[in-house]
């Protein structure tokens, strides 16, 4: 298929396979090998690039996990397109120079990608900028140290960009007869995949993206969503806040951070920022995950799911959705439209256990929206991830708190009842003993931030 996107400032128009990474396409086509291969699975940020979409915005991205027609017509700029036009180094490549921030530099192109697009948007919480992108020779400080340096820098001219000019006749969009289409809204992607229901549809990639580098997997028939722009908006009224599929976990997090504080913070540890600027609501949920962050706090705000097939429409419960490990209630042909949250009091609690704090897979994350009156618990709504074969609700553990006092001894007594919610199995990341426990002092660790315990586990006090 055609695509036309821009490169270091230059229009590009390519015709590419489908699932041809950026990676790939930027080393063996073009000789841009500044863009190192590591993991090529998007966890380690050597293939980190800048990509600035129609409206200017940048956000980094794993060029590994980043096929080409993800780029219709955006901007990408990589670690060689980073010096200005007379040679002048960036303010980010001269920082990590005068602070020593490399050593055998394998890495240090995609932190300079990072630093340079958290430089461009005026972000200084670096440890979260960062923390995609590895380094096992010069360790963080200098680099972080570097990234605090060049802050407060101009931005170089020659760095902002607009949108990528379309060639005369260039539509990216595609008939009911493709096989690959790259829908440019939500109606043209009803139609297209109401007459394609086996194929594949892409939105962020963080997860099909593996499929191709890792699984080798062929995908004969795929729809790119990226421009289903009408599918990326949130909308907020009176009783609820919808939040569209293509909506992405960075766009997600300032909202949630003004209704729902804590699951922000669990939005701030979904892999890293690369990641969250690409992975969506709608395919964090639809790939059906067990262990997926978003869908036990969506279930536990007693989230709605909007399904479309066509022109028909439905809505369930979110947590319906989930039926069996691997089993979804979609029909083929259907796909994720939106998630909606009513509005409510916040009484949400996140938490998320994984072996390291930043960018790992949740071992189990319980999410905890209990609403007491007069020192009783009111409602509670409890699910969890990583418990069972699908996001969970523990409903024996909530009959065990209503209308219970919301006391020490209440907690104690309904955290017996995990047992009869919950069979985790035993595997690399826990064991079920260790979930089991750790769900129940999850349900303990509630009780004492609402009544007013100090528990961020990365506070140390004396």
């Amino acid at each position: 298929m055609k695509i036309t996107f821009r490169l270091n400032g230059k229009t590009e128009t390519v015709q590419a396979a489908p699932t041809r990474s950026l990676l790939d396409w930027l080393r063996e086509e073009r000789g841009l090998t500044g863009t190192k291969e590591g993991c090529n699975e998007g966890d380690c940020g050597a293939c980190t690039v800048m990509v600035s979409d129609a409206e200017g915005r940048a956000q980094a991205l794993n060029a590994c996990i980043l096929f080409l027609p993800q780029l219709e017509g955006k901007s990408v700029r990589t670690v060689e397109g980073l010096e200005g036009p007379d040679g002048a180094l960036h303010p980010v490549q001269q920082a990590l120079i005068d602070h020593h921030g490399s050593q055998c530099g394998f890495c240090t192109p995609g932190f300079a990608m990072s630093m340079a697009t958290a430089h461009l948007n005026g972000q200084t919480d670096f440890n979260d900028r960062l923390a995609g992108n590895l380094c096992r020779c010069t360790g963080y400080a200098p680099i972080v140290k570097a990234a605090e340096s060049a802050a407060s820098a101009p931005v170089p001219d020659w760095i902002r960009e607009g949108p990528a000019p379309r060639p005369e006749g260039h539509s990216p969009d595609a008939g009911a007869e493709a096989e690959v289409a790259l829908p440019t809204s939500s109606d043209a992607l009803a139609t297209w995949y109401a007459a394609h229901p086996d194929a594949t549809l892409v939105a962020g990639a963080t997860d099909v993206g593996l499929w191709v580098t890792k699984g080798l997997r062929e995908l004969p028939e795929m729809a790119f969503l990226t421009g289903c722009t009408d599918l990326a908006q949130i909308t907020e009224t009176d009783t609820e806040i919808r939040i569209g599929a293509m909506v992405t976990m960075s766009d997600l997090r300032p909202v949630m951070a003004r209704h729902h504080p804590s699951l922000a913070e669990l939005l701030r540890r979904f892999a890293s920022a690369q990641v969250r600027a690409a992975a969506t609501v709608g395919g964090n949920i639809a790939n059906g995950s067990p262990i997926g962050d978003t869908p036990p706090a969506l279930i536990a705000l007693g989230a709605n799911l909007h399904l479309r097939h066509g022109d028909s429409r439905r809505t369930i419960p979110l947590e319906e959705f989930f039926i069996a490990y691997g089993k979804q209630d979609r029909a083929p042909g259907e796909f994720v439209e939106a998630v909606s949250i009513p509005r409510q009091p916040d009484n949400l609690h996140c938490y998320k256990l994984s072996k390291r704090f930043d960018q790992d897979i949740s071992a189990l994350c319980g999410c905890f929206n209990i609403a007491c009156e007069d020192g009783r618990v009111r409602n509670a709504r409890i699910a969890f991830g990583g418990m069972a074969a699908t996001p969970k609700r523990a409903r024996h553990v909530e009959a065990a708190l209503l209308g219970q006092e919301w006391t020490p001894q209440t907690v104690d007594r309904a955290a017996h009842a995990f047992t009869h919610d919950f069979s985790p199995i035993s595997d690399m990341r826990a064991s079920a003993d260790y979930r089991l426990e750790t769900a129940a002092n999850m349900l303990r660790r509630c009780l004492a931030e609402t009544q007013g315990t100090a528990t961020n586990v990365l506070e140390v006090r004396p």
